[in-house]
């Protein structure tokens, strides 16, 4: 356990990863999301996605972590068990905490009116349904889910090489691909839309959690081919 703390000291050693230019990130897009409110004319409620901005970086984040932390974990005699639980307890902490930061901004935006001018980037209600506890595994899924993404590729692309990464993006795009068009020709887009609606965000956060516990034994089985 103490050498996969240090694999967490590791992976936090450059604190900027997984603290500051989330939040910085964060910050730049709530000025800009302002900026944006005060031109929209109206008094109603306004809504932009653009909080999902630091969402994203973790899935880089997750690349940079197998990409280039790996070779020097190697490098100090950490086992690969090792360096990906560590990793995997990282993100974990990294996604808490941006969840955390998300809850934090939604608090400001409900206590400001929206930054006096009725505009949302964190409190989104169909996120909120399930109140700031649901809203908070929403937020921590997706960050979570877009980092094991992103270490789940670059663990592929270390084992096998740029060509067994593209085949799998190429047949995964194909089963997308495949399923918009059953549910197209069975006419099954009302009923898919129904379901979403049911289960609510919370409800597919928890299915999120399953792609994140699947994605990461797919992850694992492949890491043990890893080369650093």
């Amino acid at each position: 356990m103490r050498r996969t703390l240090n694999v967490i000291r590791l992976q936090l050693i450059n604190r900027q990863t997984f603290i500051w230019v989330p939040l910085l990130i964060l910050g730049s897009v709530t000025a800009l999301g302002v900026l944006i409110y005060a031109m929209i004319p109206g008094d109603g409620p306004k809504y932009i996605g653009a909080g999902q901005a630091p969402l994203w970086y973790f899935f880089a984040i997750g690349i940079s972590a197998m990409t280039l932390t790996f070779p020097f974990s190697q490098a100090m005699s950490i086992t690969r068990r090792e360096f990906f639980t560590g990793t995997l307890l990282t993100a974990i902490l990294g996604s808490a905490f941006l969840g955390a930061i998300f809850l934090i901004g939604a608090g400001i935006e409900m206590a400001t009116n929206g930054y006096g001018l009725n505009g949302y980037m964190f409190y989104l209600p169909w996120l909120w349904e399930a109140g700031p506890i649901g809203a908070f595994v929403v937020y921590f899924t997706l960050a979570l889910l877009l980092f094991v993404l992103g270490f789940t590729g670059a663990t592929i692309y270390k084992s096998w090489g740029p060509l067994v990464l593209t085949i799998v993006g190429i047949g995964l795009a194909l089963v997308l691909v495949g399923l918009v068009f059953l549910a197209t020709r069975l006419e099954l887009w009302l009923d898919v839309w129904q379901t979403i609606g049911t289960l609510g965000a919370f409800g597919l956060a928890l299915w999120g959690l399953l792609a994140v516990a699947v994605l990461s034994g797919v992850s694992f089985l492949a890491f043990r081919r890893a080369i650093p």
